[in-house]
């Protein structure tokens, strides 16, 4: 940053264009979504399901996110199933990795004909965020923009693109932004996955940022985050999953543990993790890796959200729970429900621009 004193060593034009343009540059410049100046950092909240949901007669908007890794496969069934049959949420969010080249917009309006119409999406090749509505729904949008960012390698040449796309809508007043991200692989690339993290947070939306806009309300991050369980071996961590001890596992996961050093995702909240690791199965079955590699199962696929100010928007989560039925990939899908509650006797929003990670 530059430092604005100088202006007082310049005289005449010269000093005075010096000093617009260090102002210039000041006003522009775009505040990181990660801050880096945070004193205290408090990790991931994880918080409770509270599973008694009445959807909108107690809540202003109603969401239901669900992220898979497809593994190049699809069927209509398991899109019906992804989709299931009570709709009653407002939006529903969908964030694919490793989605196959068939069309798989085509399958996810047919499968939500009845309810939910497209109102959004941004897509990477095999990294895809759809965002659907209720059929009047066009009528509360009041902004929609969508992103990319590309973290790079051949992924892409074999139909498993890594970075992140994203969605920010301002829907029925509340001003949101949705990130479906596929990270970096293998157990020991935790430092290229925070980095990842970063470089995807201060990339989104700065091109044409602008530091008047609405502020972000809610940010949703969900993906392939390929943060594994590291510290132990896999037939120990298997065992435990057989004996319904899964939660056990919880402190050998990498996300919590990076969270909790401040690296990533300050401020964050998450469901706990009930459900077993969604990662690595058979293909076509619930059985976990039996090739060579034998991997250590996993929680990769996550779903994490962000209430920029607790005291104006009250968030709860209704769900939080893989979805075993479907077995044609090696990842599980995952699937939240968030109610959003606004205070209607609080001031207005901060009308401050922040980034989506402060670690």
């Amino acid at each position: 940053m530059r430092n604005l004193n100088c202006i007082c060593s310049c005289k005449g034009l010269k000093g005075i264009k010096r000093f617009c343009r260090a102002k210039s540059n000041l006003k522009r410049e775009p505040m990181s979504f990660m801050n880096h100046h945070t004193a205290s950092h408090e990790g991931i909240k994880t918080v409770g399901v509270d599973n008694l949901c009445d959807f909108s007669s107690n809540s202003d908007l109603c969401i239901c996110i669900v992220t898979w890794n497809m593994n190049g496969q699809v069927s209509y069934e398991d899109i019906a199933e992804l989709v299931g049959s009570s709709r009653k949420f407002d939006l529903f969010i969908v964030g694919l990795q490793e989605a196959p080249r068939n069309n798989i917009l085509r399958l996810l309006q047919i499968a939500l004909v009845e309810t939910h119409i497209l109102l959004g999406k941004a897509t990477m090749q095999s990294l895809q965020l759809y965002v659907f509505g209720p059929k009047d729904s066009d009528l509360f949008i009041k902004e929609l923009q969508v992103d990319k960012h590309s973290i790079g390698g051949l992924g892409g040449l074999i139909g498993r693109k890594k970075g992140a796309v994203a969605i920010r809508i301002n829907y029925k007043d509340i001003q949101m932004v949705f990130i479906s991200c596929h990270l970096s692989a293998h157990a020991h690339k935790v430092d290229e996955r925070n980095y990842e993290c970063m470089h995807i947070s201060h990339s989104l939306f700065s091109k044409n940022w602008n530091p008047y806009a609405r502020p972000t309300h809610v940010t949703i991050w969900l993906g392939d985050l390929n943060y594994r369980i590291h510290g132990i071996d896999t037939q120990p961590a298997r065992n435990l999953i057989q004996k319904d001890l899964h939660e056990k596992l919880t402190s050998k996961d990498q996300l919590l543990q990076e969270a909790e050093r401040g690296h990533i995702f300050n401020g964050y909240c998450e469901g706990t993790l009930t459900f077993k690791p969604t990662y690595k199965y058979n293909s076509g079955s619930s059985n976990y890796d039996t090739s060579y590699k034998v991997r250590v199962p996993s929680w990769t696929d996550r779903v994490l959200f962000k209430i920029e100010d607790t005291e104006k928007i009250k968030a709860t989560l209704h769900s939080y729970q893989s979805m075993d039925d479907i077995l044609s990939s090696d990842h599980k899908p995952v699937k939240a429900h968030l109610c959003l509650k606004l205070n209607k006797l609080s001031s207005p929003m901060h009308q401050q621009e922040h980034r989506f990670l402060s670690p």
